[in-house]
């Protein structure tokens, strides 16, 4: 098994552009930290491409060492927590091949697609109640936080493994949904919206919910097949887009 005890050595210098959006993209993996997230990858079908464990934990994670002891390799506490985003480091990360694919996105069961979310919490909260809605999978379109953003990955709390998950252009996956028949719904407060509850529950559509302070792009909202309100009884302007987002998930699917 590797040890690796040098700030300076050249693969800890490149798990560390991991942290940042670029460096994920140009080396199409990301890093996961924390027992639960890294146990949910090696549960799913993700391509682990290496276990880094720091080395105080070594015994706390013997059972996984000796499972993936060809990609296992042990650091030491400074290198860990260079590689930690974490208030609380486990001493556990794992990187990660990434494995989007258009192909995995069929419409089958319902879509959510995300314009201009912006807040890495929010990014999270979304992935994992669309989890726990059932939904095939999320589309997150320009402007969004990177899915891979290290606080967007702790709030999904690995619900990203548990469905499909693009980067993409939404106006594109808009028309695909329409040319098959499945409508699209967009999310706005402006009088051409109905209420939700004048939408029967079904088992596939496109719900689109959009940027924290302006809401889904005007240009977007012109080609759902209908836009949709949440009434508010109180005297709250507004719900959070996570909390808006959720209402509708578990309200317009069967």
């Amino acid at each position: 098994m590797e040890r690796i005890e040098s700030i300076q050595n050249k693969q800890v210098k490149e798990w560390k552009k991991l942290l940042t959006r670029k460096g994920r993209k140009k080396q199409d993996r990301y890093l996961i930290e924390g027992l639960h997230l890294v146990e949910e990858a090696l549960k799913s079908s993700s391509e682990i491409e290496t276990l880094i464990i720091r080395e105080d934990k070594r015994d706390d994670y013997a059972a996984l060492i000796e499972r993936y002891a060809t990609a296992a390799v042990i650091v030491t506490e400074e290198i860990a927590e260079a590689l930690s985003d974490a208030v609380t480091d486990q001493g556990i990360l794992t990187v990660i091949k990434n494995q989007e694919s258009q192909d995995l996105i069929k419409g089958e069961k319902p879509v959510l697609l995300l314009d201009e979310v912006q807040d890495p919490g929010n990014l999270g909260t979304l992935i994992r109640t669309a989890d726990a809605a059932g939904f095939e999978g999320v589309i997150i379109g320009k402007g969004s936080v990177d899915l891979y953003n290290p606080k967007a990955l702790r709030s999904a709390q690995g619900s990203h493994f548990h469905l499909s998950i693009l980067h993409d252009d939404l106006e594109k996956w808009i028309s695909r949904f329409k040319d098959n028949g499945l409508p699209v719904y967009g999310t706005a407060l402006d009088e051409r919206a109905v209420s939700y509850r004048t939408i029967e529950p079904q088992e596939q559509f496109a719900l689109i919910v959009g940027n924290e302070g302006n809401g889904v792009d005007p240009k977007i909202l012109e080609q759902t097949t209908e836009n949709l309100y949440i009434p508010i009884k109180g005297q709250a302007e507004s719900l959070n887009v996570a909390i808006a987002a959720s209402v509708l998930m578990f309200s317009l699917y069967v």
